[in-house]
């Protein structure tokens, strides 16, 4: 039984690039643009030229994609120009690209009330930018904008709309549910009513995220009849975001009844590459991944309780919906208060640790496990302490350095303006082989002053930690009152992008600090196989 093609529109360059906090540069877009090609994406929306100097600066180089649609985005002609001379198009329809995709209205309450034009120029002005689209040799597609909305106030105009686009030449008719409030139910009705009205049509469905429900529209949307959908790499979008693809992606490959019926661009094993490049989004972005998000999170396939992680471990099935290298993620099972020795193990067998499930080692670890999370301690985000915990006690851990003494100053001083600022400086004494070694540093507070004199000089390491960053910080007060007991969580990454986390306690924060800090440097060494 032959499969239909859905078509895939990435918008993370543009829809993504309106999410609060997320500003690329063109060397993000590149490289972003260049991993979507790599992964199968049949569209890649690379922004609006014209509209901002980073996507004209863009599109005036486009990336060398290899079979991905290279597309810009717009908006239709003002009213009262043609579309040849009016100066937003202009650089839209010059742009260096393969398809042009123009957002139009299509709620009459938004033309009576945004564009305050009568509603047949609206209609006017769609079909003249489709066929200017034609007319330079570009696949044109129609963005309907609030397309749900205006279909339930006025069906008639809004089909009028998609209508005017279609006999202009439009390929893909795209129903925008713009303020991401229409749910799955709906969706699907008013596509299959429209599909019905305009059975040659090409639909698409661009989905945001408002009710949390935005891949679940998309699919609603599929089963109704669109074979186009959009959504964005680990749903960045205005507000709460856009269809997340990482999400939508799997789902359509690897569910029942889309992955029967359906086929998209990409293969399985370009589906293997999923989790990498939504991690590689983030470090681009220079943020944690999510760890909750489905299939590609870290925590997406992490299993804690003990009783789930022996099912697990007889078979994945139990507490798996899908074997998670198929999207290139991993299992993790984690070692906490709520592990048994199945933890212990799985959570050793992971680290390279072969200990035989008798062994009187396992059972004292996972005592001493349960003790420090009794104290404080966290275990189940802190792989990488964890590992060191285990291997200290199995005498695998060299000591590389040793610590002295440190110390961190925090002083409030004018500086040569007369104004009133803060300084931190750290200062910590080592021996590294043998070598006593005084080391000074400032930071913005004590915690990053300290790290930065504990990873000043490190004697012969040095080379080894040049590519060791700080990638988040984390404290929780697990006690009230004064003498409050602190937990630290440090993640650190290297120029290979490794990610690992370290954990510290301590009633003093930057003894906690200090503690997740040396842990991590520790960590780096080990698994780099500096000598001693």
């Amino acid at each position: 039984m032959s499969r239909e093609r859905l078509y895939i529109f990435d918008t993370t360059l543009r829809d993504g690039a309106q999410t609060q906090g997320v500003d690329f540069s063109v060397e993000d877009k590149r490289q972003i643009a260049l991993a979507l090609d790599a992964l199968g994406i049949d569209y890649v929306e690379g922004g609006w030229p014209g509209a901002n100097p980073t996507d004209t600066a863009f599109f005036a180089a486009r990336p060398p994609l290899k079979s991905a649609r290279f597309t810009a985005f717009g908006m239709t002609k003002r009213s009262g120009r043609s579309a040849a001379n009016d100066p937003a198009l202009a650089p839209v329809l010059d742009a260096k690209c393969d398809a042009v995709c123009l957002v139009g209205k299509t709620w009459d309450f938004q033309v009576d009330v945004a564009l305050e034009i009568p509603r047949e120029e609206n209609i006017d002005n769609i079909a003249r930018s489709m066929e200017a689209i034609t007319a330079r040799a570009r696949e044109p597609l129609f963005d309907a904008e609030h397309f749900f909305d205006g279909y339930k106030a006025n069906a008639d105009y809004a089909l009028a709309c998609l209508r005017a686009a279609a006999e202009g030449g439009a390929r893909w008719l795209v129903l925008c549910d713009t303020n991401g409030g229409t749910l799955p139910e709906d969706v699907y009705r008013i596509v299959s009513e429209v599909k019905a009205k305009l059975p040659g049509a090409a639909l698409g469905i661009h989905a945001h995220d408002d009710t949390g429900q935005a891949v679940a529209v998309s699919l609603a949307a599929i089963r109704a009849g669109a074979r186009q959908v959009q959504g964005t790499l680990n749903g960045l979008g205005e507000r709460c975001g856009n269809a997340n693809l990482c999400t939508l992606l799997p789902n359509l490959m690897l569910k029942g009844p889309y992955a029967s019926q359906f086929e998209t661009g990409l293969s399985q094993g370009q589906l293997a590459n999923l989790t990498h490049l939504s991690r590689l989004l983030d470090e681009i972005l220079n943020r944690a991944p999510d760890r909750h998000a489905p299939y590609v999170g870290p925590s997406a396939f992490a299993h804690k309780g003990g009783l789930h992680s022996s099912a697990v471990m007889k078979d994945p099935k139990t507490y798996e919906h899908v074997p998670p290298e198929l999207v290139g993620n991993a299992r993790k099972i984690l070692v906490s208060d709520q592990a048994g020795r199945s933890n212990v193990l799985a959570r050793l067998a992971e680290s390279g640790i072969d200990l035989d499930a008798k062994d009187e080692r396992v059972s004292r670890l996972l005592d001493e496990v349960k003790r420090r999370e009794f104290l404080g301690y966290s275990y189940d985000g802190a792989e990488a302490s964890f590992e060191l915990l285990a291997r200290r006690a199995l005498g695998q851990v060299p000591d590389y350095f040793q610590v002295e003494s440190f110390r961190v100053i925090v002083e409030r001083q004018r500086n040569a303006r007369g104004e009133f600022v803060t300084v931190s400086e750290g200062v910590v004494r080592l021996n590294v082989a043998g070598e006593s070694l005084h080391n000074v540093g400032t930071g913005n507070g004590p915690v990053n002053a300290l790290d930065a004199a504990l990873r000043k000089d490190l004697g012969k390491y040095s080379a080894i930690l040049a590519d060791l960053k700080l990638a988040d910080y984390k404290v929780r007060i697990l006690t009230s009152g004064t003498e409050a007991v602190t937990r630290v969580m440090v993640e650190s990454i290297d120029g290979k992008g490794n990610r690992w986390s370290t954990v510290g306690v301590s009633e003093n924060i930057v003894d906690a600090s200090f503690e997740a800090l040396t842990d991590s440097i520790t960590y780096k060494l080990f698994k780099d196989g500096a000598p001693v």
